[in-house]
């Protein structure tokens, strides 16, 4: 029997939530795993102080597309300072699961590339 949680990474796998590129994103960056190969590009938009769109892409195992797919539903409504604290550990509670070193890597690709986006962001407004 598959867990819960192992159904939801599979599914958000199979069929990824805001898949796609956002060619107007306020907030842009691309990261790889160079150990496995995975990919991510995290695109955010920003409405009113909000994030309004968040879209993924890229390719990857299980773990990286999934938590990709589920950070961007959560990011939907969050505000640039809610960006800032999210932690590896808010990608672990959407995933279900702390994956050992290894696979965390994978898993955080997504939001490591928020991160650096992030850091651009502050960088334009100086």
């Amino acid at each position: 029997m598959v867990r819960p949680y192992r159904e939801r990474i599979i599914d958000h796998y199979r069929n990824p939530r805001n898949q796609g590129v956002l060619e107007d994103a306020d907030i842009s960056a691309q990261l790889d795993n160079p150990v496995c190969g995975d990919v991510v590009r995290l695109d955010v938009r920003l409405t009113g102080g909000r994030v309004s769109a968040a879209r993924f892409s890229g390719r990857g195992c299980v773990l990286s597309m999934a938590a990709a797919s589920l950070l961007t539903e959560e990011l939907v409504g969050k505000t640039v300072e809610d960006l800032h604290e999210l932690s590896d550990e808010v990608v672990f509670e959407l995933l279900g699961l702390r994956p050992g070193p290894v696979r965390a890597r994978c898993a955080l690709l997504g939001l490591r590339a928020l991160q650096l986006g992030l850091g651009r962001l502050g960088e334009t407004a100086i």
